[in-house]
């Protein structure tokens, strides 16, 4: 990411962005919380893309190199801290439950609080993030070459069906490598890596408003009914909800 811009202090407040625009590489000295209110949004740092509809954010560490981007009309609200209210230095996708929502906006309207009544706003703020589930949801980057040539064809066509014994063969590897840089560089296996990048997809083309059915099939899956119950197993709700909550 060239041309990082260094802000010491992650700001706090709102920030209407176009769709496929953002806030490109950057970095600060203290911690922020990114969330869409409406639209969605995803973050990028060299470790992988977390991205976050309407009911999750996105938990940013201090010193984290990362640029933001927005998918369809988004309203993306940013709430800077000084604290570490989960423990975390790497990036996280957070559940966020209505009265979290609702905190998150007031801190950032643009008639927001201040004085004591932001102070206390702020502290049951933190005491919901403290509480917020983690979400697995997040496209590592490999760093293999041989890895990094099988992923890039899949992001490039997450549709493609070949197996990982077909895909080592174009990439001059054996699928026993393939799936043990998979483990090791990923975190995962190549069926759940796969299953993550096509719901990374999915919600980039329901973003953009295609029709579930479409999405189903540009991200690989046989059936509408398939893609809905693998979707709303991992994130909690059907795709026609993704940008209604």
């Amino acid at each position: 990411m060239p041309n990082i811009r260094h802000t010491p202090v992650a700001p706090t407040g709102r920030r209407p962005l176009a769709p496929g625009t953002g806030i490109d590489a950057h970095r600060h000295d203290t911690h922020q919380i990114a969330y869409a209110r409406a639209g969605m949004l995803s973050v990028t740092t060299e470790a992988g893309t977390w991205v976050a509809p309407a009911n999750r954010a996105i938990w940013v560490p201090a010193g984290t190199v990362h640029e933001h981007r927005a998918h369809g009309s988004t309203d993306l609200r940013l709430i800077g801290l000084t604290g570490n209210p989960l423990g975390l230095d790497r990036p996280a996708v957070l559940a966020v439950g209505p009265l979290l929502r609702e905190l998150i906006i007031a801190c950032t309207d643009d008639d927001a609080p201040t004085g004591d009544e932001r102070a206390r706003l702020l502290a049951v703020l933190l005491d919901r993030l403290r509480r917020a589930p983690e979400q697995p949801f997040h496209v590592p980057t490999a760093r293999d070459a041989r890895l990094a040539a099988v992923c890039a064809i899949l992001h490039d066509e997450p549709a493609d069906g070949r197996t990982l014994a077909q895909l080592a063969v174009r990439a001059g590897t054996s699928e026993r490598t393939l799936a043990r840089l998979c483990r090791r560089e990923l975190g995962m296996s190549f069926p759940q890596w796969r299953t993550q990048l096509r719901l990374h997809h999915a919600l980039l083309l329901l973003a953009d408003g295609l029709p579930v059915t479409v999405v189903a099939h540009r991200c690989g899956w046989a059936s509408a009914s398939a893609f809905i119950d693998v979707f709303r197993r991992a994130l909690g709700y059907t795709p026609g909800r993704a940008f209604t909550l």
